[in-house]
């Protein structure tokens, strides 16, 4: 449990600075006359690369036998990141910023996963996972309110390079917290490591659960495009930034509230019916954000909380499940090869959503994210 505690603690201040961050990514590339279809490759570029390097640092960290030094090298390449990005002035700048601060998260992620779930037995997974999962969006809360804070105290300037500058404490006191971590010594031989090498001419060795899983993953991140559309409708639909920034932090509120009970009631009823769910949450929504006008923006407020729980519902819990279901001596391996099939989604996700929006216009967009979720659903009620 300590070491579940002092990794939730370090999601959480990695979280209060990437919140203070993201929600105005989108709104400072367009600042600089960012056209959408560059947001979207920035943003697809950014996530496929954390979510390339998943499946590497997961197969090397099982090889090794070790997980905190990938773990501290991650979050510390986040805080890099976050410095070029402070001293960013154009979209190329945002692009190289992006990329680095999410190689790190692509190092890091796969190993903490399979550390927390090597502190805990297989009957908690589903709690533990849900409780790391409310700590890091506790935090990222808390990152929302600051820069929120932020911008009402700017008064008439826009204050994107303070709220940058900022998001640099939190992040560095993210890194000295994971030096107390204890890492649990494995006790798999050497050639017990070797006997599994995780690459897509292997992908018929996974189990069959976890096979179909990962297929309908992959088929829904093809829809997934960034959050930040959602936040860029709102601009669209005119909402200032500070009304855009206040959607965002009721979103934060929204999955912060709903991710530890989400991971209780998933440990009780199962998490593929959690998971199921979500995803039809998600379909309703982005259906919604496709067909919303100008007179009734106002239901932006009440979409962006039941996002949130959508996101409670599923983020936490799809972890649990493919964990539950994947072998332990394999584990950050198969998490690691899941983000990664799901990385080469998140470019075509976010570079189709970009192209829609420019092209035919912002509904296009949500309606093509909403068919694909609908059908992930689906399948997942009936092939899992």
């Amino acid at each position: 449990m300590r070491n579940v505690i002092l990794l939730g603690l370090t999601s959480l201040l990695t979280d209060v600075s990437s919140e203070m961050v993201y929600p105005i990514i989108g709104l400072y590339l367009t600042f600089l006359g960012t056209p959408y279809t560059i947001i979207g490759i920035i943003e697809g570029i950014a996530e496929s690369v954390a979510n390339l390097l998943k499946v590497f640092s997961g197969q090397i960290s099982d090889k090794l036998k070790r997980r905190k030094p990938f773990v501290i090298f991650g979050y510390s390449t986040s805080v890099l990141g976050k410095i070029l990005l402070y001293l960013s002035s154009s979209w190329l700048g945002v692009l190289l910023a992006r990329i680095i601060d999410r190689f790190g998260k692509g190092i890091r992620t796969a190993p903490r996963d399979a550390l927390i779930a090597e502190s805990t037995d297989d009957t908690k997974k589903g709690k533990i996972f849900g409780l790391h999962r409310t700590m890091d969006t506790f935090g990222a809360t808390l990152g929302v309110i600051i820069v929120y804070i932020l911008f009402f105290s700017s008064g008439d300037k826009i204050p994107f390079k303070q709220v940058f500058l900022w998001s640099l404490l939190p992040a560095g006191l993210a890194v000295l917290i994971l030096f107390l971590v204890k890492e649990k010594q494995d006790r798999q031989t050497k050639s017990q490591i070797k006997k599994f090498e995780i690459n897509f001419s292997q992908f018929k060795y996974i189990p069959l659960k976890a096979k179909l899983y990962i297929i309908i993953s992959v088929l829904f991140a093809l829809g997934n495009s960034s959050n930040q559309f959602l936040l860029l409708r709102a601009k669209n639909l005119g909402y200032s930034y500070l009304q855009t920034i206040a959607l965002y932090l009721l979103y934060n509120i929204s999955y912060t509230i709903f991710s530890y009970p989400a991971g209780i009631v998933a440990d009780k009823v199962g998490k593929k019916t959690i998971i199921a769910t979500g995803l039809i949450i998600y379909s309703l929504v982005y259906l919604s954000f496709a067909l919303v006008n100008t007179s009734a923006a106002h239901i932006l407020w009440l979409l962006f909380i039941i996002y949130g729980i959508y996101i409670g519902l599923v983020e936490g819990q799809e972890k649990a499940f493919l964990a539950e279901i994947a072998p332990q001596e394999f584990r950050a391996s198969i998490l690691g090869l899941h983000y990664t099939l799901v990385g080469l989604m998140l470019f075509p996700a976010s570079f189709i959503g970009g192209i829609l929006w420019d092209v035919i216009g912002p509904y296009a967009t949500f309606l093509f994210s909403s068919i694909l979720s609908l059908i992930s659903a689906v399948m997942v009620i009936i092939l899992i």
